[in-house]
């Protein structure tokens, strides 16, 4: 069985190789001609897995080791007898660490200054019911949009123009959608974007044209007030380098990027082509993952939470290694190798704190982000 996989999955040879023959591909730049004569295709987003790809291909199955399907023609499998499966929730852990390293940088690590916001979470699946759960565990009070939900659900949620009117912090957390009843592109438009709170922060880590990325460089003409953290950009990987520096915090869609995002997309899409093969898996991802380091906070009087979300994941240094790629003037490509090399981070909840105490103001913090705690 000959397998073809994007270079940039982790663990993919000691997952797959036990299931077929390998053959790594640039998933940005992958032929038809590279797939003709696969049985498996293993692809991340950056990928379009449609009928122009695989038509006249011998692929029987395609998973994709991410949250997000709007890059697969998941009908045109469905009617071509091909198998699919995604990774949902594989990196959402991930992610709502990026949310608070970057909101907590905007508050200068002061969670006073943090809990003085509303927030207002857009899209509240896997991803978005854990930051508007960590943002009210720091004291923040949340408000949720989430069009379909709140329609299977009947309440707890608000409409996207009544959580931008009320809150000036924003988290877009949506998949992004053209069709259907609630189309998610270029949600956040000009005139939304004109209309937010003076002194808003605005954070996008789901989708880039969820936000109308040439509507946002106008507004941002005119008001200085606004705080932008984004990851994701419209187009990727030939972002706007106008519009970069204008941004507080700018990374390259490496919020679900920690080591157990990615990992854990991988074996997901494993157990799925196990199922599918119908057999038993044999690898699990905790026997190929080192433990992480234990974090250590003695001596640590104050602001104890920025302390430890700031030793677990400098965003900081993410954010510099962006900048410095654009100023060189090495988009579209820097932008892909960026993700390609990213050095990677260990999960909040891999990090076993020591070194203090219940009696710490904050301790319980910690707990609520998701730390191991000292028993």
């Amino acid at each position: 069985m000959k397998i073809v996989y994007d270079q940039n999955i982790p663990y993919a040879a000691a997952f797959f190789g036990g299931l077929g023959e390998l053959f790594p591909c640039d998933g940005r730049c992958l032929s038809a001609g590279e797939v003709k004569d696969a049985d498996v295709l293993l692809v991340r987003s950056v990928t379009p897995v449609n009928e122009r790809l695989l038509a006249g291909s011998r692929v029987g199955f395609v998973a994709s080791a991410t949250i997000g399907t709007d890059h697969v023609a998941r009908d045109w499998l469905q009617q071509a007898g091909i198998g699919f499966a995604n990774a949902p929730g594989c990196n959402a852990e991930s992610v709502a660490d990026y949310v608070v390293a970057a909101l907590l940088q905007l508050a200068e690590g002061d969670l006073e200054v943090l809990r003085q916001r509303r927030a207002g979470v857009v899209g509240v699946g896997n991803v978005g019911t854990r930051v508007a759960s960590r943002l009210e565990a720091l004291g923040v009070e949340c408000l949720r949009c989430d069009p379909p939900r709140a329609e299977r659900e009947h309440g707890g949620f608000v409409d996207i123009d009544t959580l931008l009117d009320a809150c000036d912090l924003v988290c877009l957390h949506t998949p992004l959608t053209s069709n259907g009843k609630h189309p998610t592109r270029h949600l956040i438009g000009k005139s939304r974007l004109a209309g937010l709170r003076h002194g808003s922060w605005l954070l996008n880590a789901g989708r880039g044209a969820v936000i109308d990325n040439a509507a946002l460089a106008q507004v941002l003409d005119q008001r200085d007030d606004l705080r932008l953290v984004l990851d994701v950009w419209e187009p990727e990987p030939a972002v706007n380098p106008q519009l970069v520096p204008r941004v507080e915090i700018a990374t390259p869609h490496i919020a679900g990027y920690s080591d157990e995002g990615r990992s854990r997309g991988t074996e997901m899409i494993y157990q799925a082509l196990c199922a599918h093969l119908g057999v038993e898996p044999g690898v699990r991802l905790d026997q190929l993952q080192p433990p992480a380091p234990a974090l250590n906070l003695s001596g640590s009087e104050q602001r104890l939470a920025w302390q430890a979300v700031r030793s677990s994941y400098a965003i900081v240094e993410d954010d510099r290694r962006f900048r410095r790629m654009v100023a060189a003037g090495e988009l579209p490509a820097g932008f892909d190798r960026l993700r390609r090399d990213y050095p990677g981070r260990r999960e909040f909840s891999r990090h076993q704190v020591v070194g203090c105490g219940p009696e710490h103001p904050e301790f319980g913090v910690l707990g609520a982000l998701g730390f191991q705690l000292p028993r």
